[in-house]
C-alpha cells in the first residue's frame, strides 16, 4: 500500500477534492501539506494523518527543505500517490522537488466523480 502526499491550501473549492481522495481510498500513511489555518481547522482525524505545516510566504527552498525533513525515512516504498489540487503553483513546486530530491517516484492521482483516478 502506498503513502499519499497532498496540498491541502488555498484554492476556492479545492478541499472537497482532496479531502474527497483522502477518505476513499486506504494509502498506509497520509501527509498533507497545510499552513497553520488549516492545521487549525480541518476536523479530520485518523491515525495515520500527518501534516506538514508550511508558510506559504518562504522561498520555495525554504518550503521544500521543510517537506523533505518531516517526509525523510518515513516513506517506505519508492513511490508515493501525489494531488496537487489544492494549493498555489508555489507549493507544488517545493512539493515536487522535495520528492525527487528525496528520489521518490510519484503517481499523481485524483477524484473525478466518485473514482480515483491516475493522472
Amino acid at each position: 500500500m502506498t503513502d499519499l502526499v497532498a496540498c491541502l491550501s488555498t484554492g476556492k473549492g479545492t478541499w472537497t477534492d482532496v479531502l474527497q481522495l483522502v477518505k476513499k481510498e486506504e494509502f498506509e500513511n497520509i501527509y498533507l501539506i497545510v499552513n497553520n489555518w488549516a492545521k487549525e481547522n480541518l476536523k479530520l482525524e485518523r491515525e495515520n494523518l500527518h501534516m506538514i505545516v508550511v508558510n506559504a510566504n518562504d522561498k520555495i527552498s525554504i518550503i521544500r527543505d521543510k517537506i523533505i525533513k518531516e517526509l525523510q525515512g518515513k516513506i517506505k516504498d519508492f513511490e508515493v500517490a501525489v494531488n496537487i489540487d489544492s494549493g498555489s503553483g508555489k507549493e507544488h513546486t517545493a512539493i515536487i522537488t522535495a520528492l525527487m530530491k528525496l528520489g521518490l517516484a510519484m503517481r499523481f492521482v485524483s477524484v473525478e466523480g466518485e473514482e480515483i483516478t491516475e493522472i
